[in-house]
């Protein structure tokens, strides 16, 4: 989440937001529960493609790591593991995996590899660096819902922040309007591979996310611009917003059934909020308290929506069956609370409380810093957990930063998990992930090998950083 005022930049920063046989492929990737994306860029109020995406696989030869101990986050840990990936797609997993002759082989003796890091809260290109108020493009804070703006209008992709954030591991993020709003826009789901464009990052049939936000940030931003000033005032004012949206909706769908007269008057705010009522936008919904996350899943049971996950959720753990039942996410920080009243009841335990309880964990950065080492939060709240007594797997704890999210996205289809048919985003770790002293090696996106730590030829450079050294 960000706020408006440079006065308040030290809160920003610190709230910004606030052993098996081998497999081989025999059939297409996996299927996923979540329902199917529309056509990229396309809505289906009967309006053509909208800003698709242009993403194209870079060429790579096959590719076999092996004699790694490989965390598939598909509940496999296998010691003395190879992976073989062609033409961007995992092709087997296991301990006997035959490359074919033109593949590039990895020994990967003593290294670990993971599924790529995907982060559901990133602002990285919407707030780039060097953090000046020209890079300030993450809210549109002119009124409270702007349901109407899209963060790919405001993506940079020359933010010296992504090619940190690959050297840490991650292939996919979304990047995500500010929470100063009630709804603050549209979020870009976004492959992280060096760029000309923000349509050639674009994960290909990603659903768009619509930020949300509820809590202190939308009435202190406008308390005093006319409203919302009270928390009853957020919750009307999403009201009034989704009641709109109904009223359009329904417009649109007797046009597009029966096409008699002139289609219906275009209005972007309510083709968003249509969208989410249509099942095709998630709805990725900023807030801390547990009572808060309780009036928003009544809101969303009002308006026939579904919240795809909460973030931040600092009190998550005191619904965590609530959030269970509902099927809604939570991406949270393993130990980041405390910086204002509405963050006050965190715990460590978080999300180990929220994983007993059988519902969703998703370990999230919402900071530029942070998103560098997902891998090593989740570690953290991971122990936090067995301290406490409450088993966490390490299997589980490595979903939490690939295929938890990826479910999130919608994308657990393709990413999340090292398995046959699945996109081929792996990371080779110099250690345990779940150990601070593991660095991301190598880190491959759809197959193309992004990131080499050893090598600079596959070190990618922002023109704003050229002539500035190697980044560490």
């Amino acid at each position: 989440m960000r706020h408006l005022s440079v006065t308040l930049a030290l809160l920003v920063l610190v709230a910004a937001c606030a052993s098996a046989g081998a497999r081989t492929s025999t059939a297409s990737a996996p299927q996923s529960t979540a329902a199917p994306a529309p056509a990229a860029g396309q809505d289906t109020a009967g309006i053509g493609p909208q800003y698709p995406s242009t993403y194209q696989r870079h060429p790579n030869p096959p590719v076999l790591i092996r004699n790694a101990t490989i965390m598939t986050a598909a509940g496999q840990e296998i010691q003395g593991g190879s992976i073989l990936f062609k033409d961007g797609r995992i092709v087997s997993v296991g301990t006997n995996v035959q490359a074919p002759s033109d593949a590039v082989v990895v020994d990967a003796t003593g290294k670990w590899v993971t599924p790529g890091v995907i982060d559901t809260h990133s602002h990285i290109g919407v707030y780039a660096a060097p953090g000046t108020f020209a890079e300030s493009d993450g809210n549109e804070a002119t009124r409270p819902v702007t349901a109407e703006v899209w963060a790919e209008h405001s993506f940079w992709p020359q933010d010296p922040q992504i090619p940190l954030a690959i050297a840490g591991g991650v292939t996919t993020i979304q990047a995500l309007p500010g929470s100063a709003n009630l709804i603050g826009g549209r979020s870009a789901v976004l492959k992280l591979v060096p760029a000309r464009s923000v349509q050639e990052m674009k994960f290909p049939g990603a659903h768009y996310g619509l930020k949300m936000a509820c809590g202190e940030n939308p009435k202190r931003v406008y308390g005093q611009r006319g409203g919302p000033s009270t928390r009853m005032g957020n919750m009307a004012g999403y009201r009034e917003a989704f009641i709109a949206a109904q009223a359009y909706r329904r417009k649109w769908d007797k046009w597009n059934k029966d096409h008699q007269g002139d289609p219906p008057e275009r209005n972007l705010r309510n083709e968003s909020l249509a969208e989410v009522l249509r099942g095709n936008i998630y709805v990725q919904n900023h807030c801390y308290r547990a009572d808060e996350m309780m009036q928003m899943l009544d809101l969303a049971h009002e308006f026939g929506f579904k919240i795809r996950s909460f973030h931040h959720a600092v009190e998550a753990y005191k619904i965590a069956d609530v959030l269970a039942r509902e099927g809604t996410a939570s991406s949270i920080w393993s130990d980041w609370w405390g910086f204002k009243e509405e963050a006050m009841d965190g715990i460590y335990e978080n999300g180990a409380l929220l994983q007993q309880a059988g519902a969703r964990v998703v370990i999230h950065s919402d900071d530029a810093s942070g998103i560098q080492r997902l891998n090593q939060e989740a570690a953290k709240a991971m122990y936090h957990g067995r301290r406490a007594g409450i088993p966490v797997t390490r299997d589980q704890a490595v979903r939490w930063f690939t295929a938890n999210p990826a479910w999130v996205l919608g994308l657990d289809s393709l990413v999340g998990t090292l398995e046959p048919g699945k996109m081929a985003d792996v990371v080779i770790w110099s250690a345990d992930p779940l150990s601070v002293y593991a660095r991301a090696l190598q880190v491959y996106n759809d197959g193309w090998l992004v990131y080499d730590r050893n090598d600079p030829t596959h070190q990618p450079k922002m023109d704003f950083t050229l002539g500035q050294g190697e980044h560490p």
